[in-house]
């Protein structure tokens, strides 16, 4: 099971990079050439990050409510883990724009 999730992310971040590089290559020459590789690594990092955060909001959340029930003084301080792991999210979109950004049809 575990080697089928490893399959797609790897080819999640090999799509990415080739954006990414796509995106280099483009802006060093002045004019973007292949538009539809940095729509696709604009996608997947937008995907990819969402994905993440989730599932790091998923394990943050559950221990929150955990340690909130045995401890409500504690409340503040997990709930920065939580904002942490959403930050993903944002960071993920922050790339997804600067490489929007890019394409010039």
């Amino acid at each position: 099971m575990r080697m089928k999730y490893t399959f797609a992310f790897t080819l999640l971040i090999l799509a990415a990079v080739a954006g990414i590089a796509s995106a280099q290559n483009a802006e060093a020459e002045g004019a973007v050439t292949d538009a539809s590789w940095i729509a696709i690594a604009a996608g997947l990092s937008m995907a990819g990050a969402a994905i993440g955060s989730g599932i790091a909001i998923s394990a943050t959340g559950t221990a929150a409510t955990g340690a909130t029930a045995e401890k409500p003084e504690v409340f503040g301080r997990v709930l920065i883990f939580v904002a942490l792991a959403e930050a993903v999210a944002i960071y993920g979109l922050l790339i997804a724009f600067m490489l929007w950004t890019k394409i010039r049809v």
